[in-house]
């Protein structure tokens, strides 16, 4: 019997980056001369969206998202490693998860920083693929990202898990025709997710030791 696929999510679910992203947002709109404060939770609270979703959730108009993107992941890149850890239990979730299932990333952040973080934290190594919004035209809660990551894995739908913190990702999970775990160590609150899900666990190692108890009977 093949081994089942558990795909993770990033930000939220296996890593917290939030100073990384505040600093960079608001770096961007600095530079580029939107000079009024803007409330944390504004940017805190789309956390899961592309870029260009977020920067207009702040208001920018739109001939300017991409020069905001741009300038967001130039200094992103700078900064990650130094202001992004790994969320409590991660490391012991995904360690657990590669002895019975194999593993992949999708995400909604760019794949080539995302490969840099997990790199620099010495956990790539155990995900077949990671899957990063330039490599879909439809991210999350588009079911895309989850069928793209199939693909490269060679996989149809059946004895794959999502695990992730928001909606975005259990809405995606759920067009995919996938099982999935909500947890609740991110961006949206147990009240939030209950509304698709009753799935629900405090983080990515409770998740993954749910899923084992259901595939390793």
């Amino acid at each position: 019997m093949s081994k089942p696929i558990i795909l993770f999510d990033l930000d939220g679910t296996l890593i917290d980056s939030t100073e990384a992203i505040l600093e960079s947002f608001h770096h961007s709109l600095k530079i580029h001369g939107m000079l009024h404060d803007i409330d944390n939770s504004k940017i805190t609270e789309q956390i899961g969206h592309t870029l260009e979703t977020m920067f207009a959730g702040v208001g920018v108009n739109e001939s300017f998202i991409d020069s905001h993107v741009a300038t967001y992941k130039l200094y992103y890149r700078e900064i990650a490693r130094q202001k992004t850890v790994l969320l409590p239990g991660a490391s012991e979730a995904i360690q657990e998860a590669v002895s019975f299932a194999r593993l992949g990333i999708v995400t909604t952040k760019t794949a080539l920083y995302s490969r840099e973080l997990m790199e620099y934290f010495e956990l790539m190594e155990f995900f077949e693929v990671l899957i990063g919004r330039e490599h879909v035209e439809n991210p999350k809660p588009h079911p895309e990202p989850i069928f793209k990551a199939l693909e490269q894995m060679g996989k149809r739908g059946d004895n794959v898990w999502m695990i992730g913190d928001t909606r975005l990702d259990i809405e995606a999970a759920n067009r995919a025709g996938i099982a999935h775990v909500a947890v609740t160590s991110g961006y949206d609150n147990k009240f939030q997710l209950i509304e698709l899900t009753n799935i629900i666990k405090n983080n990515a190692l409770e998740a993954v030791q749910y899923i084992a108890k259901r595939v390793l009977k």
